[in-house]
């Protein structure tokens, strides 16, 4: 697992002062999922946070777990730069090549992660894409696409936190 940032006590205090972890299913995140899955044609995408122990997915297509631990998962490599983190083929990356999520269900070849920016610049969590199949590459349409949907992804998460601050003060 990558070692942690620095600022990762504020990257967590951002996370939570979203308020979303832990909580139900929400109709506008399921549809970002959905599209990004048929955008670019695989079975899995994920709205995953990263907290300090799991990724927990507030949205997910194709893939039955509500969390997976933060030690396996892909998310957390992404997290770490600015851009699409991209994965072709994880049987073929040493990072990864003996990861259960690779070795066992649900079988991850291609991973590709748009990080969650906030206003501030904290990455805490991603819109991903997974597919079982390896993919040589992702065109620069596929990577614009997935960062436009986590742009919308973290939009949507700023107008949640605006009803729930709003709810609150009244």
């Amino acid at each position: 697992m990558p070692v942690e940032p620095s600022d990762e006590p504020a990257r967590l205090a951002e996370l939570k002062g979203y308020g979303v972890l832990d909580t139900p299913n929400e109709a506008e995140f399921d549809a970002i999922v959905r599209e990004a899955a048929a955008a670019l044609g695989v079975p899995i995408a994920l709205i995953s946070l990263i907290d300090e122990n799991r990724q927990w997915f507030k949205a997910r297509v194709g893939l039955e777990p509500q969390e997976t631990p933060r030690s396996i998962s892909f998310c957390t490599h992404a997290i770490r730069g600015p851009d699409v983190f991209v994965v072709h083929d994880a049987k073929a990356d040493p990072r990864f090549s003996e990861n259960p999520l690779v070795t066992g269900d649900p079988n991850i070849r291609f991973y590709a992660g748009a990080p969650l920016r906030t206003a501030s610049g904290k990455r805490i969590g991603t819109l991903c894409v997974i597919d079982s199949t390896a993919r040589p590459q992702l065109t620069e349409q596929d990577t614009a696409r997935l960062t436009l949907l986590a742009e919308k992804t973290m939009q949507a998460l700023e107008r949640r936190r605006q009803r729930l601050n709003a709810a609150d003060a009244a």
